[in-house]
């Protein structure tokens, strides 16, 4: 798998830069290329001719097809999808006799939005044939990005696409743009949290305030505690830092069991902040499986490997069959599969045999920074 960051990208571009400046004094010097090397030149250039002609059919003669992805950020979760996305991309070339070239277009934004737009700009000058970002931020940038030359984009992992201002609604898109969500049933997460400990008078909620994806599911959370007449401790980040900070701080304020979304900025800090909660026995219940396999108590939602195949199959629609976004809708899969860490489980003695019978499935990991 080969992800490329614009850094690398911009770093060329300056460095070719500067010896093109250099290079001007040289060619007064007689030091630049003379009208002798042209057929060299020629050959390189009859030599890139045929490349790119090459990447226009497959082997066997099928089309071949420019597929630009785009991952929000590094972590657990959308790694499972991007590799999902691209095992069914290379399933369906071979059962539809075509190729879909995606190695030479796959970045990672970083969680950044000034590399996230460079990526767009890269995309579109390399003319992509159809851009697949991962999460909601990556969404919105590609969206903006496409608004005039109506690339088709197929996003991943968005909560909530039209709260995000992404699709018109999730049966008719309406523009060039469509793809799948992981839309989290708060209250079914809340449902396991008070099962586990109906006792619970304080719950903590940790988030970054700046991500689409949490704002739906964080007031889904307020309004269950308001319901139950249980106090909430809001505590935000931005950064890996400041959410250990925001851990800290719902620990000392007494939270009893601490919710988040499918938020990408925790996500990339789990790692960070599990021992924490553990240490104060404070069960973390959050989004995705991802977060248990990085050590919370419980993840809760769809199984990413689905959503991410779902992705790929709406691509090769789109591609090869000629399928319009505007009209594709955006496929919601099912979630209630919850993932608990038995390792956290165990460290905070937190029996959980009654998940069984109020989820479409239970699964068990230990933790670790990647699914096997």
């Amino acid at each position: 798998m080969k992800k490329k960051t614009v850094a690398l990208f911009m770093t060329v571009v300056m460095t070719a830069a500067m010896i093109s400046g250099c290079g001007s004094t040289a060619a007064s010097e007689g030091t630049s290329a003379s009208a002798e090397e042209t057929p060299e030149a020629e050959t390189e250039a009859a030599e890139a001719t045929e490349e790119n002609t090459a990447t226009e059919e497959n082997a066997e003669g099928g089309a071949s097809y420019k597929v630009g992805i785009v991952q929000f950020v590094d972590d657990a979760s959308l790694n499972q999808i991007e590799s999902a996305i691209e095992a069914e991309l290379d399933a369906k070339a071979a059962e539809l006799g075509v190729t879909f070239n995606y190695s030479d277009y796959t970045y990672n934004g970083q969680a950044d939005s000034t590399t996230l737009n460079q990526i767009a700009t890269e995309l579109i000058a390399s003319e992509v044939d159809i851009i697949v970002p991962i999460a909601t931020p990556a969404a919105m940038i590609m969206q903006n990005a496409t608004a005039d030359n109506q690339i088709p984009v197929v996003f991943s992992a968005v909560s909530d696409p039209v709260g995000a201002g992404l699709v018109a609604s999730l049966d008719a898109p309406g523009s060039n743009i469509t793809g799948t969500s992981d839309a989290l049933n708060t209250d079914a997460v809340m449902d396991l949290m008070f099962a586990a400990n109906p006792d619970i008078k304080k719950v903590g909620l940790l988030y970054n305030k700046s991500e689409d994806a949490s704002k739906a599911p964080i007031e889904a959370a307020k309004a269950y505690c308001e319901a139950k007449g249980v106090e909430v401790i809001e505590k935000t980040g931005t950064t890996n830092d400041e959410i250990a900070l925001a851990a800290d701080a719902l620990i000392a304020a007494g939270a009893e069991a601490v919710f988040t979304p499918t938020d990408n900025t925790v996500m990339t800090a789990e790692l960070a902040i599990y021992e924490k909660f553990i240490d104060a026995g404070i069960p973390h219940y959050a989004g995705a499986d991802s977060f248990a396999l990085n050590g919370a108590f419980l993840g809760f939602g769809v199984n990413y490997v689905d959503l991410g195949t779902a992705t790929a199959d709406m691509v090769a629609d789109i591609l090869v069959n000629g399928a319009d976004p505007a009209s594709t809708p955006v496929v919601t899969l099912d979630n209630g599969i919850a993932t608990v860490n038995t390792d956290t489980a165990e460290a905070i003695g937190l029996d959980y045999s009654m998940f069984e019978s109020m989820c479409a499935e239970v699964k068990e990991t230990v933790t670790a920074e990647e699914f096997e």
